[in-house]
């Protein structure tokens, strides 16, 4: 359970979510929004509180704190799929809905508490939240990664990617008839300017290369293979709604498509090759598409 405490308001004429920020307990004034979004604060008993409204001398301030997050993630029992693994390194195909690592909101059920409690030694490669992790995926994009079970497997493929050196090819299933066989969009890429939970093309942003090919069209999509050249927080997401043809299932980028049976959005990392850190061998690597995917594309070829 969470700690709770009741304050009397001393002086007028502040706003709620300022005036909670005063505790210790409260560390900023989002976290203060936040609570009052979810119903933990009370003024004078009666909730829903609003973040901005002027609390008056004498007002009853009710808060109830949420329980406390562990610093460390911890181990848990989740089954993963792992396509390769040796005493370096291993390869899993992550399922859509899966976070890859704890943030505010996924303090468990992610991919690092599964991979804690398969690989004993995990941690401390990397970093506390972030254990092993060499590159990511986003929660509803499907696919391969790879994860480092030692610090010098860790150094040695974050510098292969820095070094452009790691295949990652993608499939996506878009909105609208893409024109052209193959096209580089080349468009940088940085925070929202107004909605920061989104990236965007912005100029002055990080360089972003994303190549695509067409592999089919039907009437109203386009099933692509996209390559990543540079690795942006969602590149290929932004990088197609930016084109005008979002990822089918992507409402954060404006997608208008609603797919009955897929799971967030038809974006799978399908392929992904690098030499290993250690032994130099070459390897390469295969994910077939998830079943909403697989579906949502049956039902395209066959007209529906």
């Amino acid at each position: 359970m969470g700690d709770s405490f009741v304050k009397e308001v001393e002086a007028g004429g502040v706003r709620l979510d300022v005036w909670l920020t005063g505790f210790p307990q409260i560390s900023s004034r989002s976290f203060a929004q936040k609570l009052i979004r979810e119903g933990r604060v009370k003024v004078n008993g009666a909730p829903p509180a609003k973040a901005g409204q002027k609390l008056r001398a004498g007002d009853r301030i009710e808060v109830s704190l949420p329980p406390p997050v562990p610093a460390e993630p911890e181990p848990e029992a989740i089954p993963l799929e792992i396509v390769f693994e040796d005493e370096h390194l291993l390869v899993v195909n992550k399922p859509s809905g899966m976070v890859v690592h704890p943030a505010p909101g996924h303090t468990s059920g992610t991919l690092v508490n599964a991979l804690l409690h398969h690989c004993r030694d995990l941690p401390g490669i990397g970093g506390v939240k972030r254990p092993g992790i060499v590159h990511r995926l986003d929660k509803e994009t499907s696919g391969l990664l790879v994860v480092a079970k030692t610090e010098t497997a860790l150094i040695r493929l974050a510098r292969a990617l820095k070094e452009r050196r790691v295949e990652r090819n993608y499939l996506a299933l878009v909105e609208g008839v893409v024109p052209v066989d193959r096209a580089t969009i080349d468009a940088p890429i940085a925070r929202h300017p107004v909605k920061r939970q989104q990236m965007a093309v912005v100029e002055g942003g990080r360089p972003s290369r994303t190549h695509i090919e067409v592999l089919e069209r039907f009437p109203a999509a386009t099933y692509l293979k996209a390559r990543l050249e540079t690795g942006r927080t969602h590149q290929i997401r932004v990088h197609m709604a930016y084109i005008g043809h979002p990822v089918a299932g992507d409402e954060r980028y404006g997608a208008k498509t609603i797919v009955e049976g897929l799971e967030g959005h038809a974006l799978h990392a399908a392929e992904l090759a690098f030499v290993h850190p250690v032994t130099g061998e070459s390897l390469r690597f295969a994910a077939p598409l998830p079943a909403g995917f697989a579906e949502y594309l049956r039902r395209l070829r066959k007209g529906g």
